[in-house]
């Protein structure tokens, strides 16, 4: 089985390893709104015929490892993500708009892409393992205070 996938006139592999942070980077992506957020990301990505290959939503940031099709560009896919979840998490979350600081942005302006080539395995561990990796470095914080 090849590694790459078929469009009419194209075959492709297209991977990218994305990152992206609630504003201010509040600590809110737990609980029912981390699992909100991980549905919406596989539901709108299936719905764009992307491929959800590691996601990991932490408390502060969500990590993504995404095969998008050449004809969608990244922009266009963090747009829509970013867009639909925010209204989504805001409807189903109301208590969230009633702070004053969002303004009706769930999200802080960008993201962080970058191409998964030959490091892919690499990189997917490091996806998965983050969020164990954080919590032992929290841990080692709190110990020293």
């Amino acid at each position: 089985m090849s590694r790459f996938k078929k469009l009419s006139h194209t075959i492709w592999h297209c991977q990218y390893h994305i990152v992206w942070t609630p504003k201010y980077r509040l600590k809110i992506l737990e609980g029912e709104v981390s699992q909100e957020v991980s549905t919406c990301i596989r539901t709108f990505s299936e719905q764009k015929k992307c491929e959800v290959i590691e996601l990991n939503v932490q408390k502060d940031h969500a990590h993504l490892v995404v095969m998008v099709p050449p004809k969608l560009s990244i922009s266009d896919y963090m747009g829509i993500i970013k867009g639909r979840i925010a209204i989504r998490v805001f409807n189903k979350f109301r208590k969230l708009k009633q702070k004053p600081y969002w303004g009706n942005h769930f999200w802080a302006r960008g993201y962080c892409v970058d191409t998964v080539g030959l490091d892919a395995d690499k990189i997917r561990r490091y996806v998965k393992y983050q969020e164990a990796k954080e919590r032992q470095s929290e841990s080692r914080q709190q110990r020293l205070f």
